[in-house]
């Protein structure tokens, strides 16, 4: 396996420091009981430089995933959103992905001790995030025999790192089974989301995906895609889904900060449409890949430059 090559600077607690110096006590509250939120942001290199997509709307949901968790934060939304630009330039990228994150620090050792809040951002370069042929050829997926949090057990309107110990058990069991994604159910046997992804299917030429009841992550990236969707004249259907509905679209992609607009060439072994990315799965990569070279303007002010 490659060594790993970091980044050499990480924003820590209001200041820049080396990678190695960004650090957390072992017995940290978050260590020992999953208590920090985060997000994940991309910054795209765009021909007037870098932009970073959808900070505003990062930022709220970062601070309001520590609202839900009880996490006092010690910065201002503006000095963390000032923060992400501060590591992009320090470290030199004008193409990242970024990550802040808030968490639980050394205090007491309850669960509901009251300890300290840190805040970190790094940021470093990340590429296609299933896999080098993905965007254009699409993956494999299956619905994995993991479920969803049931409403009302752990939110999964929170961004929280304890959160993805279900994507983990998700995405690892769809890699051990040969597949490249999971794709999970709620407890009501309905169609959920990814491992780490939304995702969405195209039936008739419309936009078909699950409510935020379904035990899914509202993400910044599914509301884009969805935007640029209705302001393209393509019609999106926010509903319940059943499971066998994944074998009878006519397309399927995912969608996600991480995995942007990945088609789904096939699930459970069954082609999905011509087995490859489809007409209107094409289209929504252009709109969402455009606002990054110009070719889709940015009506609602999504990109920030740096």
């Amino acid at each position: 396996m490659a060594e790993q090559k970091y980044p050499e600077w990480v924003w820590h607690n209001g200041k820049i420091v080396p990678w190695k110096d960004a650090t957390v006590h072992v017995m940290s509250h978050s260590l020992q009981y999953g208590s920090s939120v985060f997000e994940g942001i991309r910054c795209y290199k765009t021909p007037k430089g870098g932009a970073i997509f959808r900070l505003a709307a990062h930022m709220r949901r970062f601070f309001n995933s520590a609202r839900i968790y009880d996490m006092p934060m010690p910065f201002t939304v503006e000095q963390v959103s000032t923060a992400c630009h501060e590591i992009l330039i320090k470290n030199g990228f004008d193409q990242a992905y970024i990550r802040p994150c808030a968490y639980r620090g050394l205090g007491g050792f309850g669960i509901s001790a009251d300890c300290p809040v840190g805040v970190t951002v790094a940021g470093w370069p990340m590429a296609a995030y299933l896999g080098p042929d993905a965007l254009k050829k699409g993956i494999t997926a299956c619905v994995s025999s993991w479920q969803r949090f049931a409403p009302n057990t752990i939110p999964s309107g929170a961004k929280a790192a304890g959160n993805y110990l279900s994507g983990q058990l998700i995405a690892r069991e769809a890699r051990q089974r040969g597949f490249g994604e999971g794709i999970a159910l709620s407890t009501s046997g309905l169609i959920s989301e990814g491992a780490g992804e939304n995702v969405f299917l195209v039936m008739d030429g419309a936009l078909h995906t699950a409510p935020v009841s379904a035990s899914l992550l509202n993400g910044i990236t599914r509301n884009s895609i969805i935007t640029l969707a209705r302001d393209n004249g393509v019609e999106v259907v926010e509903r319940d889904l059943p499971r066998e509905y994944l074998y009878l679209a006519d397309e399927i992609f995912m969608c996600g900060t991480a995995a942007e607009v990945t088609p789904i060439r096939a699930i459970d072994n069954k082609q999905v449409g011509a087995g490859e990315a489809g007409p209107v799965t094409r289209k929504l990569q252009d709109l969402f890949f455009g606002l990054f070279d110009g070719r889709t303007q940015d009506k609602w002010g999504w990109l920030e430059m740096l």
